[in-house]
């Protein structure tokens, strides 16, 4: 399976970069777990971020970066098979879970719940 990994990224950051760089690494450390279990991991942001800049965003959360930033995990919810959503508020999160559901994925809330690829 392609899974989405769904969670805070500028949620309760204030968009200070530090903050957004570790909720980006919890994002990421999901990732490796998702792999060895034989599946496909995806964050939204490793397409969107590049997307943004090439695009002449010059801030977080400034029009271009809204342009793409929620587009694009929405864009590869519609190619993933099921979506982990990690815990904390987030409504970018949470909107990622409810447009999964609308399209029949499966949603995980927890990496023991993804089963071993056969």
């Amino acid at each position: 399976m392609m899974i989405l990994i769904a969670g805070p990224y500028r949620s309760g950051t204030n968009n200070d970069p530090m903050r957004i760089k570790k909720n980006m690494d919890r994002l990421e450390t999901m990732a490796l777990p998702i792999f060895r279990k034989g599946h496909v991991p995806m964050i939204g942001e490793w397409v969107a971020n590049p997307l943004i800049e090439l695009a002449g965003s010059k801030e977080v959360g400034d029009a271009i970066f809204t342009a793409i930033q929620y587009p694009a995990a929405h864009r590869l919810l519609t190619k993933c098979d099921a979506i982990l959503r990690i815990e904390g508020a987030s409504k970018g999160a949470d909107e990622d879970v409810r447009i999964a559901k609308e399209l029949g994925l499966k949603v995980y809330y927890d990496l023991n719940e993804i089963p071993n690829a056969k």
